[in-house]
């Protein structure tokens, strides 16, 4: 039996400022994330590439002080329904959040999105992280974190049954006949579970190519459970040190076998921000320009926003402080982020000069900024 076949897989987590925080300032580069002609050429241009993913990701809150990606942006689901027209080939990904939405929605949804694409979406899991995004949604704060993964995996266990209740070829559209479609394949749901009661079948029919594919990102336990569970897609965040990047991998792959699956049916993509040049000297100028831009205000918000913790109080120079943990935020970033810090012996200045780079993801090129 021949060995089986490894392929790279590439993606753009689209940006429309740039993935740098200071990104928008550089010459020629776009100043607005919610331009539909910059998206549809950002994801034209990655499918002449010939990647594989044009991902959408979302939030139902808004921050004056996080990256100006994110400070305006359209919704995903609307985004990657006009993006499927203006592509082909390439896979298109959009983040719903299971802590503001009905299973039934998200399944109707993004069933109507597999069938405009002809089968090239996905969903992106997510359980949401800031309390600000519940107060948009009559509630006080969020759900505590591992609560919020409870419901997450019922809600993606209702998403998918709903759109299994219809089987291939139920639509029979006979003229001679008469029939229409064949009730013998249209199935209720049934399903009552501790958090959601959904009895009846989704309003649209199996789209020919199958489910939408499932990512999901979740850096706790929990999150990892769901992604070994359910994702087909799992973005992971590294921060350069390549045992233990291997370590989590091998770990992810492996806890894929008790839920009666094969490590083969996640792909992994971790995250990294790449700057091109013919040498690394040339690569670090366009590095060197965008750090030069960051001051130590807008700089700490997107620290304080990756690691969970607010360290507005704290000195830039001193060590990185010892948090209580765990966060309730999201703790893939938190975890790697603090992980590297320690090792490398990092002040709060180094990090959210490698934060503000790249987001929190890996990034090879570093440069210090200083106060202004």
């Amino acid at each position: 039996m021949a060995p089986l076949r490894r392929q790279m897989h590439l993606g753009v987590f689209w940006l429309g400022t740039g993935n740098h925080t200071a990104g928008w300032r550089y010459k020629g580069a776009a100043t607005s994330n919610n331009s539909w002609p910059v998206v549809a050429a950002g994801a034209q241009t990655a499918e002449r590439g010939k990647l594989d993913l044009f991902f959408i990701s979302h939030s139902v809150v808004m921050d004056p002080g996080d990256h100006p990606s994110f400070v305006s942006r359209f919704e995903p689901t609307t985004l990657i329904g006009a993006l499927s027209a203006a592509t082909r080939h390439i896979g298109l990904g959009a983040t719903v959040s299971t802590s503001f939405s009905e299973p039934f929605n998200v399944a109707r949804a993004f069933g109507t999105l597999q069938q405009l694409s002809g089968g090239r979406v996905a969903w992106n899991v997510v359980t949401s992280s800031h309390d600000a995004a519940a107060r948009n949604f009559s509630k006080g704060r969020l759900d505590e974190h591992d609560l919020r993964y409870e419901l997450a995996n019922e809600f993606v266990d209702v998403v998918k049954g709903l759109w299994d209740t219809w089987e291939d070829g139920a639509i029979v559209a006979d003229k001679t006949t008469g029939m229409f479609l064949d009730k013998s394949k249209v199935h209720p749901l049934h399903h009552k579970g501790r958090f959601y009661s959904v009895k009846e079948p989704l309003n649209i029919d199996r789209c020919v190519h199958g489910h939408p594919l499932i990512i999901q990102a979740g850096g706790s336990q929990p999150g990892q459970e769901l992604s070994a569970r359910t994702a087909d897609i799992v973005f992971s965040v590294v921060n350069g040190d390549k045992p233990s990047a291997k370590a989590a991998y091998d770990k992810l792959k492996q806890r894929t076998i008790k839920y009666g699956r094969t490590p083969e049916n996640i792909t992994a993509l971790p995250g990294v921000m790449p700057i091109i040049g013919e040498t690394n000297e040339k690569a670090k100028e366009p590095l060197d320009k965008l750090q030069s831009w960051l001051t130590p205000t807008n700089a700490l918000s997107l620290v304080s926003q990756r690691i969970g913790y607010d360290i507005s109080g704290y000195l830039l120079d001193g060590p990185i402080p010892d948090f209580p943990e765990p966060t309730e935020r999201g703790r893939a970033f938190s975890n790697t982020l603090l992980e590297m810090a320690r090792r490398e012996k990092m002040n709060l200045r180094d990090l959210y000069n490698v934060t503000d780079a790249a987001r929190g993801h890996w990034g090879h090129l570093r440069h210090t900024v200083t106060d202004r």
